[in-house]
């Protein structure tokens, strides 16, 4: 914009006075904002939990010769049935699979953190800088924007308790990642071992989504309907991040519950038909 001068002071001064106003509305917003990209964008640090990491893998390893000390009797009470000695081979190759995905599962595991981190950033790029901010579009919008500054403030302080606590969720999953893979390819864990996988990547795949979102509530500025409701746009897009990231720790709950109550179920229907 260009400098005050005589002649150009009538509306000059009007435009300073509304950038100085923008400024002072967007001081609280900024580092908010900033908080929450870094958390969407940036892959997790899980070197911290390298260690448990690594103790982890050792009592996995323990068990590693009894599997496949069971493989091997399987094997020779097999006899001549092609049938059981398919199976075998099966569990067998299950395991060495197991095996190797355990052994490297830390850096399995930074790989798909990079990947969607990479791909989070490549969505947020294409959203407008200003869209998250305080703009003067115009009057009608400035009046809104000051109106919802407070609301708008308090979804994305919660946007960013809930980023905080998946990124501590998903930094020390490296841990159950590894117990995941585990107990996948170990058949009576199995319905276990799917879960604690598909809640970690659910977790780790979160900020994707979040930014499809983010992209979406942006572009329907462009439609004129909109133009005039950007900061109501901005607090529903945060809005449905929470909304949607509750609503899933609520079925995760519900289906690590279910998940642990069938087999209590049958231990105590064994129980009552023996007693």
């Amino acid at each position: 914009m260009a400098e005050c001068t005589i002649t150009n002071l009538a509306s000059c001064i009007p435009e300073k006075f509304f950038e100085f106003i923008v400024k002072i509305l967007n001081e609280p917003v900024q580092p908010l904002l900033d908080l929450n990209k870094d958390l969407m964008t940036k892959p997790v640090n899980i070197e911290i939990f390298a260690q448990p990491w690594a103790i982890i893998i050792y009592i996995l390893s323990l068990f590693y010769g009894l599997l496949l000390l069971y493989v091997g009797f399987r094997f020779l009470i097999s006899g001549h049935s092609p049938e059981q000695r398919e199976k075998a081979k099966s569990t067998l190759v299950n395991v060495m699979i197991m095996m190797v995905l355990v052994q490297v599962s830390f850096f399995l595991y930074s790989l798909i953190l990079e990947v969607i981190a990479s791909l989070s950033t490549a969505v947020f790029n294409m959203i407008d800088k200003s869209f998250f901010l305080i703009t003067i579009d115009n009057l009608a919008n400035l009046g809104l924007e000051i109106l919802f500054l407070v609301p708008y403030v308090a979804v994305l302080v919660c946007t960013l308790i809930l980023l905080v606590l998946r990124y501590i969720c998903v930094s020390a999953g490296v841990i159950f990642f590894a117990l995941g893979i585990f107990f996948y390819f170990i058949e009576p864990l199995n319905s276990y071992g799917r879960l604690i996988l598909n809640g970690l990547l659910t977790l780790i795949s979160l900020p994707f989504f979040y930014s499809i979102i983010f992209l979406a509530s942006s572009k329907l500025l462009d439609i004129d309907t909109f133009e005039n409701f950007k900061i109501l746009l901005m607090i529903g897009a945060f809005a449905l991040v929470i909304l949607g990231t509750l609503i899933l720790i609520l079925f995760v709950i519900i289906k690590a519950a279910s998940s642990v109550a069938g087999p209590i179920n049958q231990v105590v229907s064994v129980v009552s038909s023996v007693t």
